[in-house]
């Protein structure tokens, strides 16, 4: 009788610890569930590196996680890739595409046009990638015509997709197929949210750093772009002086960090 009992008091523990532990995993499950949600996470990206323009060495020594687009085929294109990621920060292809507006010097060398043959444009995409040391994404360097264009774009992402790299619509046209052919290919995308410094003064880039403050706390993410170059100096530290705000308000994280947290299946990036 008493081995009974003693059994019966096993079995009625043995299931309380069973049910304790269940519980405690649905629990963690739960807040890690929550915490996710919770997180407003911000990925600040910096255009136009990789031919010495103003604000570069700035933007480099900023203490807090930043992507960094270096363009192909320019004097300091490999120093600043490999200068960025020494200090600790992301690295992407800035890749030059065709606008609808603008001077073709502006592109650079190596640009994107929607005149080329599809072999052409995918031997540059892979060119431009081979140029920059360390990148893992990429995105487009003015291009309002050619994400419009779904032949040309398909290539790029195609391509993207065969090097493992995700990319990044800096929506420069509200037209872009970039993202629809993203999900298609099945190929990592996050798009922009807001260019920090379209004009060229202090004022705006303080007011437009408002507005990345409000993004911030109303999305769980948000992709902000700056350059170096004619607003470099004032974009560099407007940022730096906005760490403690931007950090108040969320999590400022890697672009591929922002894009993994957003995937379905985190395994793809």
């Amino acid at each position: 009788m008493k081995n009974i009992i003693a059994l019966a008091i096993v079995l009625v523990l043995f299931n309380m610890s069973q049910s304790d532990m269940i519980y405690a995993e649905q629990e963690a499950e739960r807040q890690a569930t929550n915490e996710k949600q919770d997180i407003h996470r911000m990925a600040i990206v910096i255009d136009d590196l990789g031919n010495k323009m103003e604000g570069t060495d700035e933007i480099l020594s900023i203490e807090m996680p930043v992507t960094v687009a270096v363009m192909p085929f320019l004097p300091t294109t490999k120093r600043d890739a490999e200068a960025a990621h020494a200090a600790g920060h992301e690295v992407i292809v800035h890749m030059p595409m065709e606008p609808k507006k603008g001077l073709k010097k502006w592109l650079g060398p190596g640009a994107i046009t929607v005149d080329l043959s599809n072999e052409e444009v995918r031997a540059r995409v892979e060119a431009a990638i081979d140029q920059v040391p360390y990148a893992v994404g990429m995105n487009n360097h003015m291009g309002s015509k050619v994400t419009e264009n779904e032949r040309v774009m398909r290539i790029i992402l195609e391509v993207c997709k065969e090097r493992n790299l995700y990319y990044l619509d800096s929506k420069t046209s509200f037209k872009t197929v970039a993202g629809k052919l993203a999900e298609e290919l099945g190929v990592p995308y996050a798009e922009n949210s807001l260019f920090l410094d379209d004009e060229y003064t202090a004022m705006h880039v303080h007011r437009q750093m408002q507005k990345a403050f409000e993004l911030l706390q109303e999305r769980e993410s948000t992709v902000i772009i700056g350059h170096v170059g004619p607003p470099g100096k004032y974009t560099s530290a407007e940022l730096v002086k906005s760490i403690p705000t931007l950090q108040q308000f969320g999590k400022l994280v890697y672009l591929s960090e922002l894009i993994k947290a957003n995937l379905i299946d985190p395994e793809v990036l």
